[in-house]
């Protein structure tokens, strides 16, 4: 079908739609009475009748208790009656409009409606997915259910009418979870992550228990979250694991979360499982044991590293937690009194603060540059000062509206200390 045959059926059948429309409004007008002679039924006219009646007795009472005289009395009464005379009339029926006059009202109705339509707003978006859908509809539907890995040479030639299909695809069988992975593998490809995310997360959600999918979307997360298991992460990965602790791909990702986050006894009590379950499988995994021997080294000098940092406690002012935001961001760093880059630096999500209070380890760990590094700034004597600040923008740089707290200053071998929030910058 072309995108004119596709245009052509929706302005018939758009055309159809007013047309029934336009009946149901127009056909109880057509049906009016054609006679002029017959009267409308006036519902009212009894109740005038009665009021009238009472009002012509209350003034014959009146009369006679000698509250009014007799001319008073008589000028009212003609009144009465001039007034029940107009009630008494007929009223016109509605005149039955001419043949002319109903083609004119059935030819315009539609055709204002469907110009009403087309100049509400620019259509060209729906045109060109009305186009794209003819054109590689079948190549998108085929991509998405497995048919084909690859599309023709001619599909590809305009990337984003592929691109159009298969979303459109997709949110049509929206309850299909295989479309909703593939489609996260386009986006990767196109290096989309935010969307790859979204797609895989509802991939996830409408089945939870595909292990590959699961661990997929946990996989992804991680390295998004620069290397990092969020609470969402986390929470698929320890359900992979509870239903398959020899996950071999789960439990290396846990190693490296556990690492990351400075967790270093947990990580290496998941190298430990991980290299135990593969010196079990049978046949030559000498390459993949050198691998975790090697994780579990860097491990070990992470850990020494981190013995080596600074221990920072931040706290902030009660008066200023109404100012914080859900979506502020939480920087702590350690840097020369005199300033320059900190030699060490950490930004969190400000959910990491649990009532008003988090403590951060700081170490050559969290170097910003491999050159300035805190134990080389300890090694050359320089004066060392943490700070931290919540940004509302999430921006290294202060800003207007920031909370601060003071530059803590800290000896060369000081290993804790506590900072406190305790302003807002104006």
């Amino acid at each position: 079908m072309t995108i004119f045959s596709t245009i052509g059926l929706f302005i018939a059948l758009s055309l159809l739609m007013a047309l029934v429309l336009a009946m149901i409004a127009i056909v109880p007008w057509l049906r009016a009475p054609r006679t002029h002679s017959k009267s409308v039924d006036n519902q009212l006219l009894d109740i005038n009748v009665a009021v009238f009646r009472e009002r012509l007795a209350e003034l014959k009472t009146d009369k006679d208790s000698g509250i009014i005289d007799d001319n008073h009395y008589d000028n009212q009464k003609l009144e009465l009656e001039r007034q029940l005379l107009d009630a008494q009339r007929e009223v016109a029926p509605m005149v039955t409009p001419g043949i002319k006059s109903r083609l004119i009202i059935m030819v315009w109705v539609p055709v204002l409606a469907a110009m009403a339509y087309l100049m509400v707003g620019n259509r060209t978006p729906v045109f060109e997915l009305w186009a794209a859908e003819d054109k590689v509809g079948q190549v998108a539907d085929d991509l998405l259910t497995g048919k084909i890995d690859q599309p023709p040479a001619w599909a590809i030639e305009d990337g984003n009418q592929l691109i159009s299909a298969m979303q459109t695809n997709v949110y049509r069988h929206a309850g299909d979870y295989n479309r909703w992975m593939r489609l996260s593998e386009l986006f990767l490809s196109l290096e989309a992550t935010d969307s790859a995310l979204e797609a895989l997360s509802r991939s996830y959600r409408l089945s939870p228990d595909n292990e590959e999918i699961a661990t997929t979307y946990a996989q992804i997360s991680f390295f998004a979250n620069k290397g990092q298991l969020d609470a969402n992460t986390r929470r698929v990965l320890e359900d992979v694991l509870a239903k398959n602790p020899a996950h071999e791909g789960a439990q290396m990702l846990m190693a490296m979360g556990e690492a990351r986050a400075s967790n270093f006894d947990q990580a290496q009590g998941w190298i430990k499982r991980l290299r135990d379950s593969i010196s079990a499988k049978p046949g030559d995994h000498t390459q993949a044991l050198s691998s975790l021997d090697e994780l579990s080294a860097n491990v070990t000098v992470q850990k020494q590293q981190a013995s080596e940092g600074v221990e920072v406690t931040v706290k902030i002012d009660a008066s200023l937690l109404p100012l914080v935001r859900p979506d502020d961001v939480l920087f702590v760093a350690i840097r020369d009194v005199n300033g320059g880059p900190p030699f060490a630096a950490k930004r969190l999500p400000i959910t990491a603060i649990k009532q008003g209070e988090v403590v951060i380890s700081l170490s050559d760990l969290d170097a910003m540059m491999p050159e300035r590094t805190l134990g080389s700034a300890r090694s050359d004597k320089v004066q060392l000062a943490v700070i931290a600040r919540i940004s509302h923008s999430g921006t290294a740089s202060a800003e207007s509206g920031d909370l601060s707290g003071n530059p803590v200053v800290i000896s060369a071998d000081q290993t804790q200390v506590n900072v406190e929030i305790n302003q807002q910058i104006p």
